[in-house]
């Protein structure tokens, strides 16, 4: 796995290169700030940096120090539960929803499990179609509605067939705008109290998708969508496809959220568990010589 987040770097890598084109055996404070900047991390979270950064010579173990501690969140304990797992997952339209709930649905099919899908995006037609699709192509169980329908009865509806059925996993879709922020609000904390009246303690794993792509710009809308819900977990998609992977250590920083998974790609296969040591030395690679050891 490691060998899709190094690619998904390949962008961001080719963005710090312009600052510092070759390998070197150490920073310097102005090199730093600049690398940091060209690879979209948040200027506040770079000017920290810095400033607990105390030597003018900045060697790959102390940037791998500072970098590891932004991203001190990133790790997740899974909740006590009772067998649906149930994940709802949020974001803003575009940002991958319904192909990360493909992966997620694939992965655990994989896994040997048995996977329910709740269309809960009456929001949009094609959102319903799109997510039937995959599951179809999956050939995974969803249960859906006609666009307008009410969004919590698809989540109850789907976690009660679920239950009946002995099912493992449950992962529900959610509108990810409507008119106003406060409809979104409102209807996202419906289907959280639905969810719980069909199956104590559901959801589970409430699941915030970024676009990668977005950068830094992503940050507030995730701490609105903390905000009116409560976030457990993140999954930033498109990474593969941005130079502004630096926004992961931001996203982290600000949020103190773990992130789960990256979407590294656009097979199923390609929705990667983070972590955070391969992910900050896939980006120290390219700015240092490998020591050589004596």
């Amino acid at each position: 796995m490691f060998g899709f987040i190094k690619k998904s770097l390949g962008k961001t890598v080719e963005a710090i290169k312009t600052v510092v084109p070759k390998k070197k055996s150490f920073l310097t404070k102005d090199e730093l700030e600049n690398v940091l900047l060209e690879a979209d991390v948040e200027y506040a979270l770079v000017e920290l940096i810095l400033e607990q950064t105390y030597q003018e010579k900045i060697t790959r173990e102390i940037l791998r120090s500072k970098l590891l501690a932004t991203l001190a969140y990133t790790t997740y304990k899974e909740p006590e539960f009772t067998a649906p797992f149930v994940e709802l997952i949020v974001g803003v339209n575009g940002a991958g929803k319904t192909t990360t709930i493909s992966k997620l649905a694939s992965r655990y099919k994989n896994e040997g499990k048995k996977v329910m899908l709740g269309a809960g995006d009456t929001f949009r037609a094609a959102a319903i179609e799109q997510l039937t699709l995959w599951a179809n192509k999956l050939e995974i169980p969803i249960v859906s509605s006609k666009q307008g329908h009410d969004s919590s009865a698809v989540a109850y509806d789907t976690i009660d067939s679920a239950k009946s059925k002995g099912f493992d996993h449950v992962i529900i879709d959610t509108a990810g705008r409507l008119h106003t922020q406060t409809n979104l609000a409102n209807e996202l904390k419906k289907i959280k109290r639905i969810c719980d009246k069909a199956h104590n303690g559901a959801p589970h794993r409430t699941l915030l998708i970024i676009d990668g792509t977005q950068g830094n710009s992503a940050i507030a809308q995730a701490k609105a969508f903390n905000e009116m819900i409560g976030i457990d977990g993140i999954i930033i998609t498109k990474l593969d496809g941005t130079a502004k992977g630096g926004s992961v250590f931001s996203i982290a920083y600000a949020l103190e959220l773990p992130i789960l998974y990256v979407g590294t790609g656009e097979q199923p296969e390609h929705l990667t568990k983070f972590d955070k040591y391969e992910f900050v030395d896939g980006l120290l690679d390219a700015l240092f010589i490998e020591e050589t050891k004596e």
